[in-house]
């Protein structure tokens, strides 16, 4: 199948995506409205996108593009799975020509994706530095 990789979603795109986040657990309460303030605040966006220009695969990174960067919403529509898109799209991340230089880059994963994620040197971290989060629920719009 021919795809595309683009660094911006259409109006329709975004609607894709939309409905891709409510099938995952993590995301299902995500709306159109907040996903597109969160696209215009992430410093790079990657998708891949099929020969009608429907989403097949989405990631986005916020960085300082020097030290410190974040992978997030690593996903790929559920019926482009298991064979191969989750590899090119993690292949353009990190070939990303704005992103190779970043000292580290670091994600979130369920614990059967590290794997996955391994094959590009992600570790599941060391022990003298711990993630902490502080979690603030979002109202309902």
């Amino acid at each position: 199948m021919n795809y595309k990789v683009v660094n911006k979603l259409t109006d329709q795109q975004v609607y894709e995506l939309v409905e891709l986040y409510k099938n995952e657990f993590w995301s299902k309460a995500r709306t159109y409205q907040r996903v597109v303030k969160m696209l215009e605040a992430s410093d790079v966006i990657i998708a891949l996108v099929g020969d009608e220009e429907e989403l097949i695969g989405f990631c986005r990174v916020l960085t300082d593009f020097v030290y410190r960067g974040i992978l997030y919403d690593v996903i790929i529509k559920p019926n482009y799975r298991k064979i191969g898109f989750g590899t090119k799209l993690l292949d353009e991340v990190i070939n990303h020509p704005q992103l190779k230089e970043v000292e580290s880059l670091v994600l979130y994963c369920l614990p059967e994706m590290i794997p996955f994620y391994e094959r590009w040197d992600f570790t599941d971290g060391s022990d003298r530095f711990k993630l902490m989060g502080r979690y603030h629920q979002l109202s309902e719009e």
